[in-house]
């Protein structure tokens, strides 16, 4: 695990970010608040584009927690059986379905608390909505940013709540809002796991890591 990396040198990384890529966008394809939150909950253990190649027939039919109930649990098998643990994803959003019409008017609720009580949604889950849809600095860290947070000493940490809250004390607050999807970017098609792209990096001289591929 890298140590912490000081305010200026994540200024200049996340300037450098900004500057190549302004405004980051998550890459699960969705319409509303609803569908975000359905993508998210498929995404778990799955990738986004397998998850997109199965929600582009789904969500035509099914982008509301009203028309999710219709079509059912079996209906929405079909639909999602090419993503991993399709049987108990599909149980989860029916159940989250229903209780988003029968508590909240079959509107996302914008709290964390609110999401994280939904079935199949865990903080990740509900950070990704939070800060896609409503715009808050919540941090989502995935495998990527927990791998890249302590691989360049971005944002260390032992689990993914420090890594999380890392983000949240260390990065400057202009890069809040975007900061996890430039994390989520660079460490799946840069600073990979196996084998990061240490050439291309944009941020190559101000990286820690020791065995950078150059």
């Amino acid at each position: 695990m890298a140590a912490q990396l000081d305010y200026l040198t994540l200024k200049e990384i996340f300037l450098r970010f900004q500057a190549e890529e302004a405004e980051p966008k998550g890459e699960l394809e969705h319409t509303n608040a609803f569908t975000l939150l359905v993508a998210v909950a498929l995404s778990a253990q799955a990738t986004d584009v397998g998850v997109n190649k199965a929600t582009r027939a789904l969500f035509p039919i099914a982008d509301t927690p009203q028309k999710m109930l219709a079509l059912g649990e079996e209906g929405l098998i079909q639909h999602i059986k090419t993503i991993g643990l399709f049987r108990n994803k599909a149980r989860n959003v029916i159940k989250l379905s229903q209780i988003l019409v029968d508590q909240y008017g079959g509107e996302v609720p914008s709290s964390r608390a609110a999401l994280q009580s939904l079935p199949g949604v865990g903080r990740k889950t509900a950070n990704v909505v939070l800060n896609m849809w409503w715009g808050v600095p919540a941090q989502a860290v995935d495998t990527h940013i927990f791998r890249i947070g302590n691989r360049t000493g971005i944002c260390p940490g032992k689990d993914v709540e420090t890594v999380e809250r890392a983000i949240e004390d260390n990065i400057p607050a202009e890069f809040q809002h975007h900061a996890h999807h430039w994390l989520i970017l660079h460490g799946r098609y840069v600073c990979k796991a196996r084998k990061p792209n240490c050439p291309v990096c944009l941020i190559r001289d101000l990286c820690p890591f020791e065995e950078k591929t150059l």
